[in-house]
């Protein structure tokens, strides 16, 4: 016999427990359809659960009927991610423990689920990045967070160092954690703070920058430009674009490169969309090659 999926399983538990607690049945209705599940968590989004009706069953065991039914043992809830530096609303409802270990193409990203985020969209980039590192390069991630890019890039590639930027407190606890469990920490080197200021003895140094913050890594593009050697390089520019005008967004970024230095030669590869990051805008990211 086929066993159930998911929504199936989640419909059926969660509809005997409506019966036994004489709940309105049309609360099946309200099921969330997406969720996101890796490991032994389910993240449901933050409205889930809540329409009128829900309160009048116990929550403790709502939410273990949930569990039990998606075969996870943890459950949170998030909402958009907020503040400049990327902090993640998620409520843990289910379970007190909030480290968990995403393996990714044969990587290990360890965070702290109410602390840091982790775009599962993005797993595309996190791989490309790890394919096109030349061996012996110099890289610098001005904001790596986890390890989003820099892991792939030192586990997947023969890249000679990686220098990484970060000013998340929690996200830079779960860098050296990473770097660590994935056993490539002697090749890597950490910068904690502002990399506006923590980047500034790395002039010269990078055959390639990446500058992976959403909305804007604007901030970052003269210290990436100070960051490159003298011989030139790469930048990887992550940002928001129209989802129907990237060019648009590519020809402004242009501008702006531009504008630091004159001196340089500076060509644009066509955007890349990496996700969808809100109704009519893209996630998209910009290769630019600079000599």
């Amino acid at each position: 016999m086929r066993e159930q999926d998911p929504h199936g399983r989640l419909r059926e538990s969660v509809g005997q427990l409506i019966q036994r607690e004489g709940a309105d049945s049309s609360l099946l209705g309200t099921l969330p359809k997406r969720w996101e599940r890796f490991a032994d968590v389910a993240l449901f989004q933050r409205d889930s659960f809540s329409e009128e009706g829900w309160a009048s069953i116990d929550r403790t065991e709502l939410w273990t009927v949930v569990a039990t039914a998606l075969k996870v043992e943890r459950i949170g809830r998030f909402s958009e991610i907020v503040g400049e530096k990327r902090e993640p609303t998620v409520e843990m409802v289910l379970g007190d423990e909030d480290w968990v270990i995403r393996r990714e193409n044969g990587v290990d990203y360890g965070y702290n689920l109410t602390e840091c985020m982790f775009s599962a969209g993005n797993v595309n980039e996190r791989r490309r990045m790890g394919e096109i590192v030349q061996r012996g390069e110099v890289v610098l991630d001005l904001y790596a967070g986890i390890g989003y890019y820099t892991l792939p890039i030192l586990m997947h590639s023969q890249a000679e160092h990686v220098h990484c930027c970060e000013w998340n407190t929690n996200s830079f606890r779960a860098l050296e954690s990473n770097l660590k469990d994935n056993g490539v920490s002697e090749r890597c080197s950490l910068y904690f703070g502002d990399n506006r200021v923590t980047a500034d003895d790395l002039q010269g140094i990078a055959d390639r920058v990446i500058l992976g913050l959403l909305p804007s890594s604007q901030d970052g593009y003269s210290v990436a430009m100070r960051a490159l050697s003298e011989s030139g390089g790469v930048l990887h520019i992550h940002g928001v674009a129209p989802a129907k005008d990237h060019s648009s967004w590519a020809d402004q970024v242009m501008d702006e490169l531009q504008s630091i230095n004159t001196n340089r030669r500076i060509e644009a590869r066509v955007p890349i969309r990496v996700k969808s990051y809100a109704p009519h805008w893209d996630h998209v990211v910009l290769d630019v090659s600079v000599e």
